[in-house]
């Protein structure tokens, strides 16, 4: 499997990195967030851009990011616009979506934007040729807020993101039982092993699934989320405990 390089932060060896959202609402609350995380061990920002009240004015929009970039130079934005239909805060049109995603991308602002990867076939093909054209990295999603589909299921789907050319295919799952954490784990496992040639995300969510935000390294997911303040969905772990526990059972994996 090939690692990817961004600000120099391998992602695909050794502790899984760690991605903390911004869910903030307006400019100010944003950056003021963002001051904080240079003093944090975090790999990666995720600006959830869904949140923000002015996403929809590209100009105000390309401007946040501009100070975002300038306030946190040497840590990694992952710009996403997470939809309705997929768990975000507001509705968006496919192409409104598709401009948005090709603004951040132009840019030079964003290191990485996250694709849904069942937005429609054309959507996610224009949407990835116009993200890696602006030499930025796609994440390419899917996120299940009721249920975990099989395994075979869940393998389908990472195989698919990679096929249509996301750079790191993620999906997160919601489980309703021990057994459904177990199923995210071994096809997490299974992708990581047989057909992965690039980096993965995978998580199971909620209290349920928190194990699967820890044992990325075990199992085969490349990065994990954790909170500062607010979250982004789910079970998700303040980042400086789950810095402290992946470290721990990175020394145990390495003995």
């Amino acid at each position: 499997m090939k690692t990817i390089t961004i600000r120099n932060i391998t992602i695909g060896e050794g502790l899984p990195k760690i991605i903390v959202p911004i869910v903030a609402k307006t400019k100010e609350s944003i950056i003021d967030k963002a001051r904080i995380f240079n003093n944090l061990k975090i790999d990666f920002v995720e600006w959830r851009v869904d949140f923000y009240e002015d996403v929809f004015n590209i100009e105000n929009l390309l401007n946040t990011l501009k100070d975002l970039r300038a306030t946190i130079p040497n840590i990694p934005i992952l710009f996403t616009f997470r939809t309705k239909k997929e768990g975000g805060e507001k509705e968006i049109s496919m192409s409104e979506y598709t401009a948005l995603n090709k603004s951040a991308a132009q840019s030079g602002n964003a290191d990485l934007i996250d694709v849904e990867i069942f937005s429609g076939d054309d959507v996610v093909n224009e949407n990835i040729t116009n993200i890696h054209e602006a030499g930025v990295l796609v994440v390419g999603s899917n996120h299940d807020f009721f249920k975990t589909p099989d395994k075979d299921d869940i393998v389908s789907r990472l195989r698919r993101m990679q096929h249509m050319g996301a750079d790191i295919p993620k999906i997160a799952v919601m489980p309703q039982s021990t057994e459904d954490v177990l199923i995210l784990l071994s096809a997490t496992a299974e992708m990581h092993t047989k057909y992965a040639d690039r980096p993965i995300i995978t998580m199971s969510m909620g209290p349920l699934g928190v194990i699967s935000r820890l044992s990325g390294e075990v199992f085969g997911s490349s990065m994990t989320f954790g909170a500062v303040g607010d979250i982004s969905a789910p079970g998700q772990i303040p980042a400086d405990e789950l810095a402290a526990t992946l470290e721990i059972l990175h020394k145990s994996l390495c003995l």
